[in-house]
């Protein structure tokens, strides 16, 4: 069996890994930190399951989905984010990924996560799939549901005190353009400021 991990976080990747290598003792196990090299593992070998972190610098997780999957490869992907999973496990679906792990789960959900896709199932948690079935019978967006994956991105890091500069920096786009995605996501969310977009995410527990 070969396994791909990509994460930023050296430790989370450590941690994933010590647990995969006890209930797959035989198992090939790679480990990436970034989008982009993600995207380059799954078009240049063949995988069984790839574990990929939503947050990473560059390209996040769910743009390397999306363009794995135009690449045309089809190994499940299994989806790991602290961030909560009624706010990103519907996007990751959509986006084509097998599951969605939240990182503070059990390692036992962990390991089931990783069967379930093995088997060519899905994973999500009951309440996931209760919202994405609500979603499926809802054309009506309202708030962040109106954002791109990428809006959100620029959200997160600015509701974390990063300036346009540091943004930037850390996803390999212009300030320019990470301006204009500022500005989009005032324009969507109905907001004025940065105060306002900060208030807006912790209220709405995007951060």
């Amino acid at each position: 069996m070969k396994i791909l991990i990509a994460d930023d976080h050296a430790i989370v990747r450590k941690g994933v890994i010590e647990l995969l290598r006890k209930e797959f003792p035989g198992a090939e196990i790679c480990e990436i930190s970034d989008g982009a090299e993600a995207i380059n593992k799954a078009r240049d070998n063949t995988w069984d399951i790839i574990l990929m972190d939503i947050s990473m610098p560059g390209r996040s997780g769910i743009e390397a989905l999306k363009q794995i999957r135009a690449d045309g490869v089809k190994t499940p992907v299994l989806m790991l984010s602290m961030q909560p999973e009624d706010q990103y496990a519907i996007r990751v679906l959509k986006a084509g990924a097998s599951g969605y792990v939240n990182k503070d789960c059990a390692t036992a959900e962990l390991i089931a996560a990783v069967h379930k896709v093995l088997a060519g199932r899905k994973y999500i948690s009951p309440a996931v799939s209760e919202k994405l079935a609500v979603s499926i019978n809802d054309t009506g967006k309202t708030g962040h549901e109106l954002l791109s994956d990428r809006e959100m991105q620029v959200l997160e890091l600015i509701a974390n005190g990063k300036t346009l500069s540091e943004i930037g920096n850390e996803i390999s786009l212009s300030v320019n353009t990470i301006s204009t995605y500022r500005a989009r996501i005032l324009v969507k969310l109905e907001l004025h400021n940065n105060g306002e977009l900060t208030r807006y995410a912790l209220d709405n527990n995007l951060v």
